[in-house]
């Protein structure tokens, strides 16, 4: 399977991951009922997230659901002594890395490191708020992605998205992403490391329901596509958190489970698939 390209003829095969397992308990029971019941076939783990231990005990339990990294460095704090939070969004993360003010790889592999050590082996890699698009942030990455045997990254390019589906302003973002493309697949080649021949969810992050998804799915190409998902039970706990994502992970996670969207993949010729099988 090429890194970066499709091949003619080949199947369609969807990994459907699950960004923020560890950031609160109803996100993990929410991701893990996305697998149990659903189509969800991989999470990436937050190392410095409060219910990362509560994370771990059900990836634990559950062995088929592929588990990756998902490398904070906005939001949360540092594993690192005297654990200091980090920037509050990814303009001030990236004003932090021009003053030089913290050891961005030392950081990110502490991370690695301590999903490492609780017994996980992590496939692949992603980053919360997709900073990775940052070049200093990608550098790391894919260097630590060397260094660890983890070849998988993500590639958070969008699959282009209709009005109906996400709103202009986050369509308009996506596209604009598209001029770092060449760049950012120049870094990851350059270090060994894989994507997925296509991207989709950033776009549908909060607005993603059973419509959507179904739509997705039936214009999904010939090769490998990551699908980003956000599902959760929508706690006291979550509530009380930072995030924008609170009620509509329930609708994720409803679509997610819902027997139209199973009955869709196999409509398109869809099959999931974890990284593993990659």
């Amino acid at each position: 399977m090429s890194a970066f390209a499709p091949g003619p003829g080949r199947e369609k095969l969807l990994i459907v991951n699950a960004d923020d397992f560890g950031f609160a308990r109803g996100v993990n029971d929410g991701i893990l009922e996305a697998h149990t019941r659903g189509i969800l076939t991989a999470t990436t783990l937050m190392a410095n997230g409060p219910a990362f231990e509560h994370a771990v005990d059900l990836a634990r339990r559950h062995p088929a659901l592929d588990v990756g990294c998902h490398l904070v460095l906005v939001n949360g704090r540092s594993l690192l002594p005297p654990h200091k939070p980090y920037p509050g969004s990814v303009s001030e993360l990236a004003l932090d890395l021009a003053g030089r003010k913290w050891d961005l790889e030392r950081e990110l592999d502490a991370q690695i490191l301590r999903i490492l050590d609780a017994g996980i082996r992590p496939t692949h890699l992603d980053t919360h708020k997709h900073t990775h698009l940052l070049p200093a942030v990608l550098r790391a990455v894919a260097r630590l992605s060397r260094k660890h045997n983890i070849p998988w990254v993500r590639r958070p390019f969008d699959y282009p998205l209709g009005a109906a589906e996400a709103p202009l302003a986050r369509r308009a973002l996506s596209r604009s992403l598209n001029v770092l493309r060449r760049r950012f697949h120049s870094v990851l080649e350059s270090h060994g490391c894989r994507t997925t021949d296509y991207f989709a969810g950033f776009g549908l992050t909060g607005h993603l329901r059973t419509a959507e998804l179904v739509d997705l799915i039936a214009r999904l190409r010939e090769g490998s596509t990551e699908f980003m998902t956000h599902p959760g039970y929508c706690t006291t706990e979550l509530l009380a958190s930072k995030t924008r994502l609170k009620e509509t992970r329930v609708r994720e996670l409803e679509a997610l489970t819902a027997t139209r969207t199973r009955e869709a993949l196999g409509a398109a010729g869809v099959r999931l698939v974890c990284y593993r099988d990659l």
